[in-house]
């Protein structure tokens, strides 16, 4: 039983505020080892949170939240602040059903002004908080966390780019975890960042660029940039400067003692918007997670004591891999393709690409919209990128999709993870719209797989085809299990597969669904409904042939997918309506994902929920038929 006695005095941040100063180091102690012995049971992101465990104390310390507005960008470091922030109690049902988000989500809690998951909106949304303040003359601070892993995304600089213009009162916290974007931080470094931050130092800059104004222009202009250069060695603030911000750095983000004076001198800057440079250690406080802070930023159930995080049983390969592995097996072949990553090698696989091919991988950071152009230029030079994205992060890149590369009918091909639902991650994470926005577009050939031979071939179609733009979406988790062809063939394009004929019931599955589509067949035959089954494999273009005979030769279709509505199953209806065949008594259900955001759960139970599994299935067929049947007992599907 952990003994937490400051703690469990805190019950929200206001009494947080009535702590004194030295108090706040222990508490943050108490907080590391509630943390960890909270996601050592849920599993989730631990590193980030361990490293922000001081910051997120001098935070509510110094300001007035929920009233002063705090946004974390991303929200992974964001499980300290709710555990101060009244949801302590509900802390290990962090990602489960019926649990706490593992991001912000103002509909979870006031402390949570604004939902993230995706990187780089913290400035832009605190920015619209700063205006709306403005405007309603209202005084409350708005606060801005964001990581430098998300200050790599375009719209982080977007944001600051207008700043000053926008408004006075906004304060930025650079989270440096990472990255060496300045000198290192030390005691030196701490009193400058207290003496540029505080009144006398503020008042004397003031005063000298009065001074400045009226000196002769020679003058001026050397005292302009001794300013400048002097601020930029003393703090590597320069360029934030130019933006219009008051930099502060760097600040070691783990000692209290130099944070909360910082925070409160900043709290006092009315002139232009702050940017406070704080350094952390990713993984602070928890010895497993400050020697391996890759393998803590997310991790699995795990034992406090030995850091062991559990493992999974010995299965298939995931997805990920085979599509890491195929990639590797084409590249062998061909000297032209190359892999574009937007910061996610290895959640993408393509790690083992860059174990092999080091020189024909490339990481962009977290930018998606260059990562997709950047493809872009590279195909119309004759290379054959792979731009491997999860789809829900594809959807930043989606103008670039449609104007770099769609309208020039370049040949990049999309490599889209995580396409479907996604469990513990949620609504934010979930790859749902993918079908629906690619397929929209002239020229795109798109395709699904239904298991890991399939997806290896569609890796290969990718390389082989070079009219146009090509993609692939797969699954997150383990494959089935299949032995993969040594040379996986490419697959003709817009052509499905027949894997069960039947006389009465047409199911056609798009992707991953494949295997309960099959389920619900034997089901549905065991009842005495003859059905067949089709594995499309393509959205776009979808097999006019395959979709016309079955509609010609079945009472009932059904299309099966783990997408949004207006994807697949919108596309074969397109293509019917055409052919006249509901003219014909053909009775067709389209199975997609609910219109409505699926909050966290199994994916068992998510997909359940969508009546996309086996039972919901055969209880759509038979509902088409007309005939009685019972509803299958149902996990509840919830809001997001």
């Amino acid at each position: 039983m952990l003994e937490t006695p400051l703690l469990d005095t805190i019950q929200n941040t206001s009494d947080l505020r009535l702590l004194a100063r030295d108090q706040l180091a222990p508490l943050a102690e108490e907080v590391r080892a509630t943390m960890i012995d909270a996601v050592s049971v849920t599993g989730g992101h631990l590193g980030a949170g361990l490293g922000v465990v001081e910051l997120t104390l001098a935070l509510h310390h110094v300001f007035d939240t929920p009233s002063d507005i705090l946004i974390w960008d991303v929200g992974h470091q964001a499980y300290p602040h709710k555990i101060l922030t009244g949801r302590r109690d509900r802390i290990r049902t962090l990602r489960q059903e019926n649990g706490l988000s593992g991001f912000t989500k103002r509909a979870e809690s006031v402390f949570d002004p604004f939902g993230a998951a995706h990187a780089a909106t913290s400035i832009s949304a605190a920015l619209g908080f700063c205006v709306a303040r403005d405007l309603k003359g209202a005084s409350n601070h708005v606060i801005a966390v964001i990581g430098d892993g998300s200050m790599t995304a375009g719209m982080a600089y977007e944001a600051m780019n207008i700043a000053a213009a926008s408004t006075k009162r906004l304060i930025v916290i650079l989270n440096d975890n990472n990255m060496s974007i300045a000198p290192p931080v030390g005691a030196m470094s701490n009193y400058f960042a207290r003496l540029l931050s505080g009144r006398s130092f503020l008042s004397l800059r003031k005063a000298a660029k009065k001074m400045i104004e009226v000196w002769p222009q020679p003058l001026a202009d050397a005292a302009r940039k001794a300013d400048e250069y002097a601020r930029g060695m003393v703090q590597g603030g320069t360029f934030f400067e130019e933006l219009g911000f008051h930099y502060i750095g760097v600040v070691d983000g783990h000692d209290l003692e130099t944070l909360v004076p910082i925070l409160h001198n900043a709290s006092a800057i009315d002139h232009k918007p702050v940017l406070i440079h704080v350094r952390t250690q990713k993984g602070k406080g928890y010895a497993p997670a400050e020697s391996a802070a890759d393998k803590y930023h997310g991790v699995a159930k795990f034992n406090v004591i030995t850091g062991e995080q559990q493992k999974a049983p010995a299965g298939p390969p995931s997805y990920t891999q085979v599509f890491g592995q195929s990639l590797v097996h084409e590249a062998r072949k061909d000297s032209a393709i190359v892999a574009i990553t937007a910061a996610m090698p290895s959640g993408t696989g393509l790690d083992i690409f860059q174990n092999e091919f080091p020189d024909r991988m490339f990481d962009v950071g977290i930018a998606e919209q260059h990562a997709v152009t950047f493809a872009a230029g590279l195909a119309a030079d004759g290379m054959k990128p792979f731009a491997a994205i999860y789809s829900t992060f594809l959807q930043r890149g989606y103008d670039q999709v449609v104007h770099d590369v769609a309208i020039q009918r370049l040949p990049v091909r999309f490599a889209i993870d995580r396409a479907g639902l996604v469990g513990a991650d949620g609504a934010t994470h979930a790859g749902s719209f993918d079908i629906g926005f690619l397929g929209a577009l002239p020229g795109f050939v798109l395709m699904g797989a239904a298991d890991e031979v399939e997806l290896a071939r569609m890796v290969a179609t990718c390389a082989a085809y070079d009219h146009g733009p090509s993609g692939v979406r797969y699954p997150r988790g383990e494959a089935l299990g299949l032995d993969i062809p040594a040379d996986p063939q490419p697959l003709e394009i817009g052509r499905g597969r027949i894997l069960r004929e039947g006389t009465k019931i047409a199911l056609v599955s798009f992707g991953s669904r494949l295997k309960d589509t099959l389920r619900a067949a034997d089901r549905l035959a065991a009842m005495g409904l003859s059905t067949s089954v089709a594995d499309a494999r393509f959205a776009k273009p979808i097999d006019e042939e395959l979709i016309g005979r079955l509609a010609r030769e079945h009472e009932v279709m059904l299309t099966i997918e783990e997408g949004a509505v207006g994807g697949f199953g919108a596309f074969v209806l397109h293509f019917l309506a055409r052919e006249g065949a509901f003219d014909k008594g053909l009775c067709i259900r389209t199975l997609t994902l609910p219109d409505r955001f699926q909050d966290q759960a199994s994916p068992a139970a998510m997909v359940a929920a969508a009546g996309l599994d086996c039972e919901g299935i055969v209880s759509a067929a038979l509902q088409a038929l007309g005939l009685e049947v019972e509803a299958p007992p149902r996990m509840a599907s919830f809001m997001a």
